[in-house]
C-alpha cells in the first residue's frame, strides 16, 4: 500500500506545552533585553549650518564625487573595448586554423593525424568518430527503423559500410515503435524488409524503471501497459542474438545505431529491463559510444545519431537530422514543418488536429497556435512555439502516421542475391517469423482513420566518414568576411590603443585617493568644532540649518558616508 504523510495534528497536552515553552523563552528575552539597557542610536544631526566651510566642503566633496564617476566610467569603457579586441583576434586565429585544416587535407596526408585532436563533443565529426568505433567494435549490427516511416530511417552508406567491410558482421533491421501505426501497415512492412534483411518487430519501453526507483504499487495497476512500462520483441531480438553468439562460440558485441529519434536508446533499456541509457524527446541526447552488459554473452553498444547528409530533401531533414528546437533558429523549424505537412493528406490532418481548412501551413500553424491558446501581446498567434511543438510530436512518439511500401521491390545495388543469402543464412527465419507474428498479434493498434497517411521521401543518405562531415557553426562564419570588414576592425584597435588606461590616469587615481583622505580630515575636524560649540542641547535645537541651498539638499548629504 501507498504510504500517507503524517498528520499534522497534535493533542491539547502536548500543543499547551509548546506554548507554555514559546511564552518562557519570550519572557527570558525581554528580561535580558531589559538588563542591556538596550539603546536606541542618535540620529546624527549633519554639521550645523555655523561652522565654517560648510558651502566649500560639500561643493569640493561632490565635484569630487563626479570626477570619480567619470573615471570610473572611462576605464568601464576601456576594460569592455579590451575583451572586444580579444574576441576578435581570436576569431581571426579560429578562421586561420581552419584555412590551414582545409588546405592541409588536399595538399597531404597530414589529416589522419589532425583526426586525433580533441572534438567538442557537439559536433557531427565527433558524431561519426563514435559512429565508426561502434561498427567496427560490433559482430552484429543492429539498424533501427521507425514503423511510421521504416524507408526513410534507412542510410545506404550505412548498410553499405556493414555488409562490404568483410568477416562475420552481420546486418539486422529492428522495426520500432509499432504501436503507433495500423496493424496492416506493420504486416506489410515486415513482408518488404524481411526480403533483404532479417527484420524484427519491437515495441520498446516507454516508461522505465531506474535502479533507485521503487515498483510501482497496486493502485497503479490499471495503467495499460502495453503503452506505457511494457515492451514486445525483446525476448525474439535476444534470443536470435544469443542463437547467433553460439554459433560464433564466444560473447558478441552488438551494435544499435539510427537517425535521431528511432528510439536506439530505447530498445537497449528494454533488453537490459532497467534505464541504462539516458532518454529524451529531443535529439543527439547520445554523444558517446555507451557500452550496456545484457548478459555473459551479450553487450550492447549504444551509438550516436547518424548524420544526414545535407543534400536530402527537405522533409528527410526535418524528420532526421539533429535539430534542436530549444537553439535552432525559427526559420528551420519552420520549414522543417512546412515540408511535414505538404507531405500529409490534408482531410487526415484536419481531422487529427480538429481544426477548420487551411491554405497553406503558416495558415494552419496560426489556427493551431489560436486554438492552443499559444498566443503573443496583442493575440498575435506564436507560430514559433506552435511550430516546434509539432516537430516534437511528429519526431516525437505522440503523433500516429503511416507510410506504405513501395509498389517494386529492387534491392540497392550494393546488396547482391549472394549477400542476401548469407545474412539470412546465419539466422533461424522461420522462428523469427512466428515471434513477429505473435508481437504484432499482442499490441494494440491506432485505426486506420486516426492514423496520419504520410508519404515518405525514400531513404535518407547519411555521413558516416568524418572527413565528409561539414560543420555549421560560428567559426564558418568568420571566413566569409570582406576585405572592408578587416578594415574596420583594424581602425577600432588602433582607437581602442589610444583609449587605453596609462599610467597618467592611474597617477589620477591615486591623487583623487589622497584628496578624499584629506577631505575626511576636514569633515571630522569640523564635526569636533560641531560638538565643542554646541555641548548644550538647547543650542543644538535653536540653530537654525539653513543655508543657500535647501535644506533638503543638506538632509540628503551624510558625512559619515564615503561618496568616493
Amino acid at each position: 500500500a501507498e504510504l500517507r504523510k503524517a498528520s499534522k495534528r497534535l493533542s491539547c497536552h502536548k500543543r499547551y506545552k509548546i506554548q507554555k515553552k514559546i511564552r518562557e523563552h519570550h519572557r527570558k528575552v525581554r528580561k535580558e533585553a531589559k538588563k542591556r539597557g538596550h539603546k536606541k542610536p542618535k540620529k546624527d544631526p549633519g554639521v550645523p549650518s555655523a561652522a565654517p566651510f560648510k558651502e566649500e566642503l560639500l561643493r569640493e566633496a561632490e565635484q569630487r564625487k563626479q570626477r570619480l564617476e567619470e573615471l570610473k566610467q572611462k576605464q568601464k569603457l576601456n576594460r569592455q573595448k579590451e575583451h572586444e579586441k580579444k574576441r576578435k583576434l581570436e576569431a581571426k586565429k579560429n578562421a586561420a586554423k581552419i584555412k590551414e585544416k582545409a588546405e592541409g587535407k588536399g595538399s597531404s596526408g597530414k589529416s589522419k593525424g589532425k583526426t586525433n585532436k580533441q572534438l567538442n563533443k557537439n559536433s557531427k565529426k565527433w558524431f561519426c568518430r563514435e559512429l565508426n568505433k561502434v561498427l567496427e567494435a560490433s559482430d552484429v549490427v543492429l539498424e533501427v527503423l521507425d514503423a511510421r516511416d521504416p524507408v526513410g530511417c534507412r542510410c545506404p552508406q550505412l548498410e553499405q559500410a556493414v555488409t562490404s567491410s568483410g568477416g562475420n558482421k552481420k546486418l539486422l533491421l529492428v522495426l520500432n515503435k509499432i504501436d503507433l501505426v495500423p496493424k496492416d501497415n506493420v504486416e506489410k512492412w515486415l513482408n518488404y524488409l524481411k526480403k533483404e534483411f532479417p527484420t524484427v518487430a519491437f515495441k520498446s519501453a516507454t516508461l522505465m524503471k531506474d535502479k533507485t526507483t521503487e515498483q510501482f504499487t497496486k493502485r497503479r495497476a490499471r495503467v495499460d501497459l502495453s503503452k506505457t512500462s511494457q515492451c514486445f520483441g525483446s525476448k525474439c531480438l535476444l534470443k536470435l542474438l544469443q542463437e547467433y553468439g553460439k554459433t560464433l562460440n564466444k560473447a558478441i558485441q552488438v551494435g544499435v545505431v539510427g537517425f535521431p529519434n528511432v528510439g536506439k536508446s530505447s530498445i537497449i533499456n528494454s533488453l537490459k529491463g532497467l534505464r541504462a541509457c539516458n532518454v529524451s524527446i529531443a535529439r543527439g541526447v547520445t554523444k558517446s559510444m555507451q557500452i550496456v552488459h545484457i548478459d555473459k554473452q551479450t553487450k550492447m553498444l549504444d551509438s550516436p545519431s547518424i548524420i544526414a547528409d545535407p543534400s536530402n530533401s527537405a522533409l528527410a531533414l526535418a524528420l532526421r537530422s539533429i535539430i534542436d528546437t530549444e537553439e535552432s533558429g525559427s526559420a528551420d523549424v519552420l520549414e522543417a514543418v512546412n515540408a511535414i505537412i505538404n507531405h500529409c493528406s490534408k482531410q487526415q490532418v484536419m481531422m487529427h488536429y480538429s481544426m477548420p481548412d487551411f491554405r497553406n501551413p503558416e495558415e494552419f500553424l496560426s489556427l493551431l497556435a489560436q486554438k492552443r491558446g499559444m498566443l503573443k501581446k496583442g493575440g498575435v498567434p506564436d507560430i514559433e512555439s506552435i511550430a516546434k511543438l509539432v516537430l516534437c510530436d511528429w519526431t516525437g512518439g505522440k503523433t500516429s502516421y503511416h507510410s506504405q511500401p513501395p509498389g517494386s521491390q529492387a534491392p540497392p545495388p550494393y546488396l547482391t542475391e549472394q549477400k542476401i543469402a548469407e545474412i539470412q543464412e546465419s539466422f533461424n527465419l522461420k522462428n523469427l517469423e512466428e515471434e513477429n507474428s505473435n508481437t504484432v498479434q499482442a499490441l494494440k493498434y491506432p485505426s486506420p482513420s486516426s492514423s496520419i497517411t504520410f508519404q515518405s521521401a525514400g531513404m535518407t543518405n547519411g555521413t558516416i566518414e568524418e572527413n565528409k562531415v561539414i560543420e555549421e557553426g560560428s567559426e564558418w562564419k568568420n571566413m566569409g568576411r570582406t576585405e572592408e570588414e578587416e578594415e574596420e576592425e583594424e581602425e577600432e584597435e588602433d582607437e581602442e590603443e589610444e583609449f587605453t588606461e596609462s599610467d597618467d590616469d592611474q597617477d589620477d587615481v591615486e591623487e583623487e585617493e589622497n584628496y578624499v583622505i584629506e577631505v575626511n580630515e576636514a569633515l571630522a575636524l569640523v564635526s569636533l568644532i560641531h560638538d565643542f560649540l554646541f555641548s548644550e542641547g538647547e543650542h543644538a535645537t535653536s540653530l537654525s540649518f539653513s543655508l543657500d541651498k535647501p535644506g533638503e539638499e543638506d538632509d540628503a548629504y551624510d558625512f559619515n558616508t564615503d561618496y568616493v
